[in-house]
Protein backbone atom coordinates (compact mmCIF):
# COMPACT_ATOMS: atom_id res chain seq x y z
CA UNK A 1 0.00 0.00 0.00
CA UNK A 2 2.72 2.41 0.83
CA UNK A 3 5.44 0.68 -0.73
CA UNK A 4 7.85 1.48 -3.39
CA UNK A 5 7.64 -0.60 -6.40
CA UNK A 6 10.25 -2.57 -7.04
CA UNK A 7 10.89 -2.32 -3.40
CA UNK A 8 10.05 -4.18 0.03
CA UNK A 9 8.39 -2.46 2.45
CA UNK A 10 10.83 -3.97 5.51
CA UNK A 11 13.81 -6.31 5.32
CA UNK A 12 14.55 -9.66 6.75
CA UNK A 13 17.86 -10.87 8.15
CA UNK A 14 18.78 -14.25 7.25
CA UNK A 15 18.51 -15.01 11.39
CA UNK A 16 15.42 -13.23 11.39
CA UNK A 17 13.87 -15.48 7.81
CA UNK A 18 15.21 -18.39 10.11
CA UNK A 19 13.48 -18.22 13.05
CA UNK A 20 10.40 -16.70 12.02
CA UNK A 21 9.96 -19.81 9.15
CA UNK A 22 10.62 -22.31 11.93
CA UNK A 23 8.00 -20.64 14.40
CA UNK A 24 5.54 -20.62 11.14
CA UNK A 25 6.66 -24.45 10.83
CA UNK A 26 5.74 -25.44 14.40
CA UNK A 27 2.17 -23.72 14.70
CA UNK A 28 1.37 -24.75 11.74
CA UNK A 29 0.82 -20.80 10.33
CA UNK A 30 0.43 -18.27 7.47
CA UNK A 31 3.23 -16.09 8.91
CA UNK A 32 4.21 -13.54 11.08
CA UNK A 33 1.90 -9.93 11.33
CA UNK A 34 3.44 -7.02 12.54
CA UNK A 35 2.30 -3.68 13.87
CA UNK A 36 2.01 -0.99 15.63
CA UNK A 37 -0.14 0.14 18.69
CA UNK A 38 -0.34 3.18 21.23
CA UNK A 39 1.27 1.97 23.95
CA UNK A 40 4.51 2.62 26.50
CA UNK A 41 6.49 5.05 28.16
CA UNK A 42 7.38 6.85 24.17
CA UNK A 43 4.08 6.14 23.24
CA UNK A 44 3.99 3.36 20.46
CA UNK A 45 5.18 -0.38 20.66
CA UNK A 46 5.36 -2.97 18.32
CA UNK A 47 2.92 -5.87 18.12
CA UNK A 48 4.14 -9.16 16.74
CA UNK A 49 1.27 -12.88 16.27
CA UNK A 50 1.51 -15.79 14.19
CA UNK A 51 -1.81 -15.98 11.96
CA UNK A 52 -3.74 -17.74 10.45
CA UNK A 53 -4.95 -16.17 7.88
CA UNK A 54 -3.60 -13.62 5.23
CA UNK A 55 -5.56 -9.81 5.57
CA UNK A 56 -6.16 -8.81 1.92
CA UNK A 57 -4.93 -5.72 3.01
CA UNK A 58 -1.29 -6.78 4.25
CA UNK A 59 1.70 -6.15 2.87
CA UNK A 60 2.93 -9.10 2.66
CA UNK A 61 7.10 -9.90 2.40
CA UNK A 62 8.28 -13.50 1.72
CA UNK A 63 12.31 -14.80 2.07
CA UNK A 64 13.61 -17.92 2.70
CA UNK A 65 10.42 -19.55 3.57
CA UNK A 66 9.59 -16.65 6.43
CA UNK A 67 6.17 -14.63 5.82
CA UNK A 68 5.93 -11.32 7.41
CA UNK A 69 2.45 -9.66 6.88
CA UNK A 70 2.62 -5.70 8.02
CA UNK A 71 -0.88 -4.78 8.92
CA UNK A 72 -2.57 -1.75 6.97
CA UNK A 73 -2.55 0.91 9.67
CA UNK A 74 1.36 0.09 10.50
CA UNK A 75 2.44 0.26 6.76
CA UNK A 76 3.51 4.13 7.28
CA UNK A 77 5.07 3.43 10.04
CA UNK A 78 6.98 0.43 9.19
CA UNK A 79 8.55 1.10 5.78
CA UNK A 80 11.99 0.84 5.50
CA UNK A 81 12.18 -1.25 8.76
CA UNK A 82 15.07 -3.97 9.09
CA UNK A 83 13.82 -7.13 11.07
CA UNK A 84 16.84 -8.98 13.00
CA UNK A 85 16.54 -11.70 15.46
CA UNK A 86 19.72 -11.33 18.27
CA UNK A 87 20.84 -13.81 20.81
CA UNK A 88 22.65 -13.06 23.78
CA UNK A 89 23.85 -14.23 26.83
CA UNK A 90 20.47 -13.23 28.50
CA UNK A 91 18.54 -13.16 26.06
CA UNK A 92 17.15 -13.61 22.29
CA UNK A 93 14.65 -11.85 20.28
CA UNK A 94 13.17 -10.05 17.22
CA UNK A 95 15.01 -6.70 16.85
CA UNK A 96 13.34 -3.69 14.51
CA UNK A 97 15.77 -0.95 12.99
CA UNK A 98 13.43 1.35 12.07
CA UNK A 99 14.58 4.78 10.17
CA UNK A 100 11.14 5.66 11.10
CA UNK A 101 11.81 5.80 14.96
CA UNK A 102 13.18 9.21 16.72
CA UNK A 103 13.21 8.11 19.99
CA UNK A 104 12.85 5.38 22.74
CA UNK A 105 12.57 4.74 26.20
CA UNK A 106 15.32 3.60 28.10
CA UNK A 107 13.94 -0.36 28.48
CA UNK A 108 13.78 -0.47 24.83
CA UNK A 109 9.67 -1.38 24.51
CA UNK A 110 8.40 1.72 22.98
CA UNK A 111 8.92 3.91 20.85
CA UNK A 112 8.28 7.04 19.16
CA UNK A 113 7.55 7.95 15.64
CA UNK A 114 8.63 10.91 13.69
CA UNK A 115 4.93 13.21 13.98
CA UNK A 116 4.97 13.89 10.08
CA UNK A 117 4.45 10.23 9.35
CA UNK A 118 0.87 10.08 8.43
CA UNK A 119 0.56 14.03 8.32
CA UNK A 120 0.29 14.05 4.66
Amino acid sequence: MFGIPGKQAVSITGKAATQIAKLMAKDGSEGLRIGVKKGGCAGMEYTMEYVNEINSMDEVVEIDGARVMIAPMAQMFLFGTEIDYETSLLESGFKFRNPNVVDACGCGESIKFDETIGAK
